[in-house]
């Protein structure tokens, strides 16, 4: 099965979080998060539900990686699969099940686990090391509050409410924090 140039570096860095490797799980964020994002807004039409759907699915990436068979699909895609199941917990949890339409929700999910030629990858292989140097740079500027809720939310796997409950400030704070300290990061790699 051919998995094309884009899958190939996702796989190694997605086998490479199986092992439990965090340098390996940020790469791999910063690779999907925005498409996951752009998908989770389509789907909730709520930022912070999508906040919230995009976090859940990296928990779960993170606690399965190592199950993921390569032979079954490509990486975009199963992380897609993973954050439709996350979403759509979202909104019946919420009572919002008439948010989304599941046909809808089915052709953006197909439409983005296709490979986008206008839209490379952010980064190859080779300039890993200097993608994770930089992301370590920007992590730095944050405030502290929320340097340390992206790393337990992002790194450790926990919940805005596992978070909170950690570092005792409220679920409020910890999700502006986390919401804010994301716009942050991405602005300042950017630059």
């Amino acid at each position: 099965m051919d998995h094309g140039p884009e899958t190939d570096g996702l796989h190694d860095l997605l086998t490479a979080v199986g092992t439990g490797d965090r340098r390996a799980f940020d790469a791999l964020y910063l690779r999907l998060s925005g498409r996951l994002h752009a998908i989770a807004l389509r789907m909730l039409r709520d930022a912070d539900l999508a906040e919230d759907a995009v976090h859940d699915a990296f928990v779960q990436i993170w606690r399965n990686a190592g199950r993921y068979d390569r032979a079954r699909g490509e990486v975009t895609a199963w992380a897609i699969g993973i954050l439709r199941y996350r979403a759509l917990d979202l909104l019946r949890r919420r009572g919002r099940e008439t948010a989304a339409d599941p046909v809808i929700v089915a052709d953006l999910a197909d439409q983005a686990a296709a490979a986008d030629p206008d839209n490379p990858p952010a980064f190859t292989t080779p300039e890993l090391p200097g993608r994770i140097n930089r992301l370590e740079t920007c992590l730095a500027e944050l405030s502290e509050g929320a340097r340390g809720s992206i790393r337990l939310a992002y790194v450790d796997g926990l919940s805005h409410g596992e978070i909170a409950g950690r570092t005792g400030q409220p679920l409020g704070t910890v999700k502006s924090w986390i919401r804010r300290g994301l716009a942050a990061l991405k602005e300042c790699l950017e630059r």
